[in-house]
C-alpha cells in the first residue's frame, strides 16, 4: 500500500480535504476487488475521478486569485499559450466572462499602453462582444483578445506616469496654475494677468510652441517616459523633437 499512499499524496497536492476524498475514492474501488490494488490501478482511479469532477475554482477563495494572477502575468509576460490555458481554467470554472474582459481592459492600459494603443480598443471590443453575444460563443472573442494582448509590445509608462503624478499632487498640494494658462472669461481677470502671454501653438507652422505648463515649483519635471517598445519608440522620438530649441 506504500506506493498507493504516494499516489494519493501526489494527487492531493498538499490539500488534506482532497487527500481524504482521494482515499475514499480508492477505498470504494478496493472494496470491490479481492486483491491489493496496483499502483497503476490507483493512478487510473484518481485520474478518472478527476476527469469526472468539475474544475475546482472558488470564486471567492485562494484558487480564484491564483488563477487570475497567473492569467494576468501570462499576458504581461507575452505568453499567449499560458494565457489561453488560464482563460480556459476560468471559463470552465464558471467565472463571469465580463470579469475576465474587465481585467483585460485594465491590462491593455497598465501593461501595454502606448506601445500599442490598439490593445485598449481591442480589449474594449472584446468586452462589448462578450456583453452582446454571451457564452459559449464569447469564448472565441475572449481568446482573440488574449492572444492579441499577450503578443503586443509592452509598456507601463502611462501607469507609472499617473502614479508619479498622483504622488506629486498628494505631496505638493494644489500648486498655482501659471498665469498664462489660466482661463480669463472676464475683463477683471484679464486685467489681473490671467491668460497674458499665452502663445497659440497653431500659430507656429510646425505646431511647436515652447512655454511652461507645469506650476513654477515643478518646472522641468517629467512624469511620462516612453519606452523603447512598439509605437512608444516613435512617441519618444517625437517628444525629443518637440523639446529641441525652435
Amino acid at each position: 500500500m506504500g506506493e498507493n499512499w504516494v499516489e494519493i499524496l501526489i494527487f492531493s497536492e498538499g490539500d488534506a480535504r482532497r487527500a481524504l476524498t482521494a482515499l475514499e475514492t480508492v477505498a470504494l474501488h478496493a472494496a470491490g476487488v479481492d486483491h491489493t490494488l496496483l499502483r497503476e490501478q490507483v493512478q487510473q482511479i484518481l485520474q478518472d475521478s478527476m476527469e469526472r469532477q468539475p474544475i475546482p475554482y472558488d470564486k471567492d477563495g485562494e484558487e480564484h486569485h491564483n488563477v487570475v494572477s497567473a492569467f494576468i502575468k501570462s499576458l504581461r509576460d507575452s505568453d499567449p499559450h499560458a494565457g489561453l490555458y488560464y482563460l480556459a481554467r476560468m471559463l470552465e470554472g464558471g467565472e463571469d466572462p465580463l470579469f475576465i474582459a474587465r481585467r483585460m481592459v485594465i491590462l491593455a492600459s497598465e501593461d501595454i499602453g502606448n506601445a500599442d494603443p490598439r490593445a485598449l480598443q481591442i480589449a474594449l471590443a472584446v468586452k462589448d462582444a462578450v456583453d452582446f453575444i454571451g457564452m459559449p460563443e464569447a469564448r472565441i472573442s475572449l481568446a482573440q483578445g488574449v492572444t492579441y494582448l499577450a503578443s503586443a509590445p509592452k509598456s507601463n509608462a502611462s501607469y507609472v506616469g499617473i502614479n508619479s503624478a498622483i504622488a506629486e499632487v498628494k505631496a505638493s498640494g494644489a500648486l498655482p496654475v501659471p498665469m498664462h494658462l489660466r482661463n480669463a472669461p472676464t475683463r477683471l481677470m484679464k486685467s489681473e494677468g490671467y491668460g497674458a502671454g499665452y502663445r497659440y501653438v497653431h500659430d507656429d507652422p510646425q505646431a511647436r510652441m515652447h512655454q511652461e505648463h507645469l506650476p513654477e515649483a515643478l518646472k522641468g519635471r517629467r512624469f511620462y517616459e516612453p519606452k523603447d517598445s512598439g509605437l512608444e519608440r516613435q512617441i519618444r522620438e517625437r517628444m525629443q523633437l518637440l523639446q529641441k530649441p525652435i
